[in-house]
């Protein structure tokens, strides 16, 4: 590996360690989890939406209030605050967080429809996994973190 790119590997990695930022990141991510798991069990519960379909619905709900808040509070000091920037890490965060939704479906997925697991068990699951592809693309490339 050459110098240069085994220091920007270096750089990113240090970047992913803040454990303040890491903390912030996760209290979000339960704030979201909550959004999420609260409209899914609406959704399932009194629509005639399955799990899945139920899933997109609460997902992007939960995207939009995980972004509000991280761009307040996790994230605030990184990133102009112009509406066009602003708009730029919105986006961005939705496509880097439909990684974390396309982990967290299929694990939901499979665990329900294969293994006959609790829809929301099967959720909780999936959304643990997704958080670790959510926190490393939203702060490498969402907020570019490593850029400080």
């Amino acid at each position: 590996m050459s110098d240069s790119l085994s220091e920007a590997v270096r750089t990113r990695f240090r970047a992913l360690l803040s454990t303040t930022r890491f903390g912030q990141f996760a209290g979000v991510g339960i704030v979201g989890a909550t959004v999420d798991n609260l409209v899914l069990v609406l959704l399932v519960e009194s629509t005639a939406l399955g799990p899945v379909g139920a899933k997109v619905i609460s997902w992007e709900l939960s995207i939009v209030v995980i972004f509000a808040v991280n761009e307040r509070w996790t994230f605030s000091e990184y990133g102009a605050m112009t509406p066009r920037a602003l708009g730029k890490r919105f986006l961005r965060s939705n496509a880097v967080r439909f990684a974390g939704f396309l982990v967290t479906l299929s694990v939901l997925a499979t665990l329900v429809n294969l293994f006959g697991v609790w829809y929301l068990a099967a959720n909780l699951i999936g959304t643990a996994i997704g958080f670790f592809v959510n926190y490393t693309c939203e702060s490498l490339y969402t907020w570019k973190v490593h850029r400080d």
